[in-house]
């Protein structure tokens, strides 16, 4: 049937210029071109609602508006992060690693910007995309699978997969424009303005209606997954690249550092940029980059060692 074998063309192509757009930065069309396919696509599913795919980029514009959030338990717990001040508290942190493990710690560290955002999960189950859900508690959060279906960056299915069920962890955020532009909508609509880009994006996740979702200028970076053993990956590094390759953005300011010396001269490179940034960091997250250390390392109280 040539409308089935369209709208399967329209739907690979779409998605493909999305990730193009949002992953790589290099996008092969304009938006209006991009807008063209789009309104095409559109016209044949509402045409032949049959034959609409469940990672149609149609299907983000929103649906139907809920009467309350439910709640969603965490396979994994997503833990919280202990605070440090000073470079004194980065080196004292180290030193708590390498007297835990009896050995320093030479496979280096990942060292990435804390986006001033919402944390979120993001569940596929053999590629596809079945719920997300907010950090809440870390134990349990709520689920706001249709707003968060809604975000462009957010694949609905996977490029490839290594496993059959695959926990995405990342930030949902607003740019600085974004937010400037959102509040300057606000207050034509005698609405009163959000506070800033952090509580802007909570917001806008959480209105029951996900067309208004929508209309939201949201953004989203991943930076882990609830179990590494789902991936191929044996460091942070890898599976930053790794989740880059499967469709997800991932923020260009992640750095590798050999040693103690190279994270603090990192974070002094990020303070120094920080206000010439299209978003909104409070601060910088150190993690040991290989990953079956940080399992050895395990959880203390609430957040990871």
């Amino acid at each position: 049937m040539e409308a089935a074998r369209r709208i399967d063309e329209l739907t690979k192509e779409l998605n493909e210029h999305a990730y193009r757009y949002h992953v790589l930065d290099d996008p092969l069309i304009s938006d209006g071109e991009y807008d063209r396919l789009f309104q095409e696509l559109l016209k044949l599913e509402e045409a032949y609602p049959g034959l609409a795919a469940e990672d149609s980029p149609t299907r983000r514009v929103g649906g139907v508006a809920l009467d309350k959030f439910e709640q969603v338990a965490h396979r994994l717990p997503m833990l919280s992060l202990e605070n440090g001040f000073s470079d004194q508290d980065l080196r004292d942190f180290i030193l708590r690693l390498e007297r835990f493990l009896n050995e320093p710690v030479s496979t280096g560290f990942s060292a990435e910007p804390k986006m001033d955002g919402l944390a979120v999960e993001l569940v596929y189950q053999q590629g596809r995309m079945i719920t997300g859900s907010t950090r809440g508690d870390g134990l349990i959060g709520e689920d706001i699978s249709a707003q968060l279906k809604t975000i462009t960056a957010i694949p609905l299915s996977l490029l490839r997969s290594n496993s059959d069920l695959l926990e995405v962890r990342g930030e949902v955020y607003m740019e600085k424009q974004g937010f400037a532009d959102l509040n300057d909508s606000q207050l034509a609509q005698g609405l009163q303005p959000f506070a800033n880009p952090r509580n802007a994006a909570a917001g806008s996740l959480r209105q029951l209606d996900p067309s208004i979702t929508a209309q939201r200028p949201l953004r989203f970076f991943a930076y882990g997954v609830g179990d590494p053993e789902s991936t191929p990956c044996a460091s942070q590094t890898e599976l930053l690249g790794y989740l880059r390759q499967i469709g997800f953005p991932t923020c260009p300011y992640n750095s590798f550092c050999i040693d103690i010396v190279e994270v603090i001269r990192h974070f002094e490179r990020l303070t120094s940029i920080r206000h010439q940034l299209p978003y909104e960091i409070d601060g910088m997250v150190v993690k040991v980059d290989e990953l079956g250390l940080q399992n050895r390392l395990g959880v203390k109280s609430r957040a990871p060692r």
